[in-house]
């Protein structure tokens, strides 16, 4: 047998297993999709099965009901301003970070590398926030996240501004420009494919999250829509044809991102981790 054959044979095995894994994740999606299109009584199968009749009213029931309008717009706030803080903040930290080679910037470097690695004291936190005077509100939740998806960015920024010559800073200062200037006019257009990536990484992160709204935002008139499913279930918790259509709905915006936006992902990746 010969090595191309061999290796033709090792692909399609490798294939296989991937499209038998992949079903751990297709098949309960399946169901859950399905499920929100039956009744209450037909749900509780948990089958495959198609519904006998599309229930497209449990859609309109778990929008009126279930808050889906107002949890909607507090979530698309808080995901878009924590996105769009991490990225002008993370950023301009990266920039000044790759381009001081010093031991101060370096210990830098590596104190954000740590936030990777190091857990959130949410006691800590809520204890600063409430001594800051804005426990409760969005705003707080909206710098937690920021902060929290910093050390990532960094991490993707600086390995790729590393890349950059610093013959265009040169360049630019001899023309007179800041380093502000170099930053927004030289810097940040050739960061787009990493922003792209940010953005969506961050977005998925904030928008599945439910634990700092849990511990943050006291007030239902501002609870998110995965936090939303939690306290929809608390009042049909039998009725999971319901429950599955508020997570289709909670799902949904996440799943659109992610197909149009995940080639993004890829380059933003591999151009902050090959070239870095």
């Amino acid at each position: 047998m010969g090595y191309t054959r061999k290796l033709a044979i090792r692909n399609y095995i490798v294939e296989g297993i991937l499209i038998l894994a992949s079903l751990i994740v297709i098949l309960p999606l399946l169901i859950l999709i399905f499920g929100s299109f039956k009744t209450s009584a037909e749900v509780l199968s948990f089958s495959l099965a198609l519904p006998e009749k599309w229930q497209f009213a449990n859609y309109a029931r778990v929008f009126e009901e279930g808050g889906l309008s107002r949890a909607f717009i507090n979530s698309v706030m808080i995901t878009v301003i924590s996105c769009v803080i991490n990225i002008i903040a993370s950023s301009a930290a990266s920039f000044v970070l790759a381009r001081r080679e010093t031991k101060f910037a370096n210990f830098l470097y590596m104190f954000f590398f740590m936030g990777l690695i190091a857990p959130m004291s949410t006691i800590t936190t809520i204890r600063v926030v409430q001594w800051m005077g804005f426990y409760g509100s969005i705003s707080s939740v909206i710098l937690i996240y920021a902060a929290l998806n910093t050390a990532f960015s960094v991490f993707l920024y600086s390995g790729f501004i590393k890349t950059i010559p610093k013959a265009l800073d040169e360049v630019a200062f001899l023309e007179g420009a800041s380093a502000l200037g170099v930053f927004f006019r030289i810097v940040t257009p050739l960061i787009l494919p990493v922003n792209a990536t940010v953005a969506i990484m961050v977005f998925m992160s904030v928008w599945n999250d439910i634990t700092i709204p849990v511990y943050f935002l006291t007030d239902s008139s501002t609870w998110t829509m995965p936090l939303s499913i939690y306290n929809f279930y608390g009042k049909y918790s039998r009725d999971w044809n319901l429950i599955f259509a508020n997570l289709v709905l909670t799902s949904l915006p996440v799943f659109i991102l992610y197909l149009f936006g995940q080639k993004y992902i890829v380059s933003g990746l591999t151009a902050g981790a090959v070239k870095g």
